[in-house]
């Protein structure tokens, strides 16, 4: 499907763009993930919540796909500012990580939340030509630091051992910009000794998100936040553009010079 693909990369513009957006997060996080909670629309099939009225939302379409502009979306993210969390009442992810280390640090953030693509496009090309698009939303919000939750499907965290503990031994995010699960909530990642780490096995349990956020040199916070309202296990994700190598700027932020 992606051997010569006319994906395209622009911001929802209309009420209908909105609409297709709410309608994939609901086919992904809904019927596919589990995901039930107050806010969402099942009579309509629509994943929502407060925050998208205050958020950018960035579509990934596939032009050769179909003829009807709903059905030629294929990934959405979701990005809120600082004026957009200001205005929703604070960032989506201070429900479950303490993000004070990154409020306090006086850096420029943007909180990315919502990703997914549909089905056929994970693996592939698709995240980076939706990383990229982000990119130039990076450049004009001249921003310094990305975060937001990424999800492991499940709440079993037995069963995300592995992932989580790589994940605590070597990429958690420096102290000083590092967020940490609320309290009554949190879940210590390290749940294996070093020696019980299989690295490989570690990776391939890891979703394409956050497997793109740690090669563009990102790291993780403190703790797993179990979300039952979305049946996923999430962390928070954080990465300071200033620590990407010059080979990740080139790649993503070539288009812009």
């Amino acid at each position: 499907m992606e051997n010569s693909p006319n994906f395209q990369v622009r911001l929802a513009e209309t009420p209908a763009d909105l609409v297709a957006i709410q309608r994939l997060r609901y086919e992904v996080f809904v019927i596919e993930m589990g995901a039930d909670c107050a806010d969402i629309d099942h009579d309509k099939m629509l994943e929502q919540d407060i925050y998208d009225a205050h958020c950018l939302h960035l579509m990934l379409l596939d032009i050769d796909r179909s003829s009807n502009p709903l059905e030629q979306l294929i990934g959405v993210y979701r990005i809120l500012t600082p004026a957009g969390a200001e205005a929703a009442g604070g960032f989506y992810s201070a429900a479950e990580f303490d993000l004070d280390p990154l409020l306090k640090s006086g850096r420029k953030l943007l909180e990315l939340g919502r990703s997914c693509l549909r089905k056929p496009y994970r693996g592939g090309n698709a995240m980076f030509y939706l990383w990229q698009g982000l990119s130039a939303l990076i450049v004009e919000q001249d921003a310094e630091i990305l975060f937001g939750s990424a999800s492991f499907k499940g709440t079993d965290i037995a069963s995300l051992a592995q992932p989580l503990s790589l994940l605590h031994q070597e990429y958690l995010t420096p102290l000083s910009i590092r967020p940490k699960v609320v309290p009554s909530s949190y879940v210590s990642l390290n749940q294996l000794e070093t020696s019980r780490i299989e690295r490989l096995t570690a990776l391939k349990a890891m979703p394409a998100l956050i497997k793109a956020y740690l090669r563009l040199g990102g790291g993780v916070g403190d703790g797993a936040f179990i979300d039952s309202n979305f049946n996923t296990t999430d962390i928070c994700m954080v990465l300071d553009l200033e620590q990407m190598s010059l080979r990740q700027k080139l790649i993503y932020f070539r288009k812009l010079k």
